[in-house]
This record gives C-alpha cells, structure tokens and sequence, in this order.
C-alpha cells in the first residue's frame, strides 16, 4: 500500500467539518432541524383538530385580519432578501453595505412584531382569543411560537452587525453570518408554511 495514503494518526476530526459546498456548518443545522421538527408538530396538530372541526376551520380564516398577515409575509420577504444582500456584500469585501443591509433585516423584523402585536389587539377587540374555539387556540399557538422566533433572529441579526462592526467578521471570515442568515431562512420559511395554512385556506 502506498504510504502517502495512509491517513495521518495525528490527524483530528472536528463535528464540525462539512462539505464547502453546503453553507453554515453542522451545528446551525443541527438547531434547524430541532425548530423545524418542533413547527411539523405544530402543523401536525393542526392537520389533526382541522380534520375533526373542519366547520370551524373553514370559518376560522374569515374572521382573521388577511391584511396584516399579507403584511407580515412581503415583510419576512424582503428581510429575507436583506439578508442574503448583506451576505454578498461581505463576501465582496463590503462591510458597510453588508451592515446596512442587515439594518434593513431587523428593521423588518421590528415591524413584523410590531404589526403581529397589532393584530392579537384587534383579535381580542374582535373576542377572537385561544378559548374561542380549537382554530384560534391552534392560531395562537402557533403564531406566537414564530412571534418569539422572530424575536430570538431579530436580536441575532444585531449581534451579527455587531461582530461586522467589530472586525470579527471579514470577506474570508464570516461563517457566523452565514449561520445566521440560514437560520432566519428557516424562520420565513415557517412564516411562508403558516400564512396560507391559518390566513387562506378554507
């Protein structure tokens, strides 16, 4: 056997190696993951009280406010494109512009919890809260799951400009960001799930 194919003993594998051709690394998959397995549950148990109650699954959509929650889906959008812009931007060695387009992300996170606020005000002036029947309960409960997700990425995203700013992250440097942008991903992604199942759907 040739030697130089042996491999080296004191060679170290890391869990986190990862192919380059898949972007982040394996513990920010690993988290996706785990949420995204916790938001199937949800859907899940949405299939389920819509099968037996779909009279109140079919009715429940109507009362809802379909502005806001259109309003909230061109918002996750567009902070999605913001993010993948600032990703570019550092890629190109353009730091400032990368912060500025992650200012645009959160931004938009604001909003979203701002307008999604507003909305479970007017549900309650409406009388629409989680005893009203089992399609506001599964509504609440899953929308104010994602609520806090924006939440936990909005603050994510600001600690990302944060490390720009700070020089942590450079053109070659910048897998934190890179994590940070799957896992707000995977948060619109959710929203992209959400709206039509609760908002559209009869």
């Amino acid at each position: 056997m040739n030697q130089a194919t042996l491999p080296n003993p004191g060679q170290h594998f890391s869990f986190t190696t990862h192919s380059k051709n898949i972007p982040g690394n394996l513990a920010i998959w690993a988290a996706i993951l785990s949420e995204m397995s916790e938001f199937a549950v949800m859907f899940i148990v949405y299939f389920i009280a819509r099968v037996h109650n779909p009279e109140l699954f079919f009715e429940g959509p109507t009362r809802l406010n379909t502005l806001a929650g259109t309003a909230n889906t061109l918002i996750m959008l567009s902070s999605s494109f913001f993010v993948v812009r600032s990703v570019m931007a550092v890629r190109d060695d353009q730091l400032k512009a990368a912060t500025r387009w992650l200012w645009g992300a959160v931004a938009c996170g604001i909003l979203y919890l701002i307008i999604k606020y507003l909305e479970y005000r007017w549900n309650a002036a409406q009388g629409l809260e989680t005893e009203t029947n089992i399609f506001y309960g599964v509504y609440y409960y899953v929308t104010f799951n994602h609520f806090l997700h924006v939440g936990w990425g909005t603050a994510g995203l600001v600690w990302v400009i944060y490390r720009i700013n700070s020089g942590f992250y450079t053109k070659t440097e910048h897998e934190g960001l890179v994590n940070m942008a799957l896992y707000w991903h995977m948060i619109d992604l959710a929203w992209i799930t959400i709206f039509p199942l609760l908002y559209v759907i009869r």
